[in-house]
């Protein structure tokens, strides 16, 4: 009798936070790249903006979306409040600070002399940024783990913006509280552990990407 409602449940789960990880990844990298490249006086507003970003309860995330998403606020007339889309934008939202954080930090702790070379070979921005991203791989790929992370085990932003609507926008994280406020602990026990093993499963995933592309032969 959990089969259907666990797969529903863990496919939902995994479509809303890996497309919010893509999205957030689409945005952060670039965003996380440039602020790097920027002078100190320049970047030090937005940094400090992604900053308070990385540590915004994600509870606050979602009151704030759905506000913006509710029938009567800004984009209301889009109908994404209570729905999957809805979700994902505000996972998008949790995501992107920590993705840019990390980008940020990984170009930076490249060598400083590094972009001052590729220009005197004649790469223009794209082919720099671009060869920065191949230099950085390794941080970039942790970026995606730990977006990825922060986004599936977020409860607050998916109770408001979703609902927990069963067959709808229940997630596994939903599915887990409600469990536990009815005190079926076992059920919430299993959806936790599901819940991790598909954590697992796609950061192993990434992990063997990483291995593969960085090995260098060994003396």
């Amino acid at each position: 009798m959990m089969v259907e409602p666990l797969y529903e449940v863990l496919s939902r789960s995994a479509v809303v936070s890996l497309s919010a990880t893509a999205i957030a990844m689409v945005i952060g990298i670039p965003l996380g790249t440039t602020l790097a490249l920027w002078r100190a006086g320049r970047r030090w507003l937005l940094t400090a903006v992604v900053n308070t970003g990385m540590a915004v309860p994600t509870v606050v995330v979602g009151l704030v979306v759905a506000m913006v998403l509710w029938r009567s606020g800004p984009l209301g007339h889009l109908g994404l409040i209570y729905t999957v889309r809805g979700m994902i934008i505000a996972q998008v939202l949790i995501a992107t600070p920590l993705i840019t954080g990390i980008t940020m930090a990984a170009v930076r702790q490249l060598p400083p002399e590094l972009p001052d070379q590729l220009r005197a070979l004649g790469a223009n921005r794209g082919q720099l940024v671009v060869r920065l991203w191949l230099e950085a791989r390794l941080p970039l790929l942790a970026a995606a783990m730990a977006g990825f992370g922060h986004a599936i085990s977020e409860v607050g932003s998916a109770s408001i913006v979703g609902g927990n609507i069963h067959g709808h926008t229940q997630v596994m994280t939903t599915a887990i509280v409600e469990n536990v406020g009815r005190g079926d602990f076992d059920a919430a026990i299993f959806y936790g552990a599901v819940l991790l093993g598909l954590a697992f499963a796609v950061n192993a995933l990434l992990v063997s990407v990483q291995h593969r592309r960085t090995a260098w032969p060994r003396d």
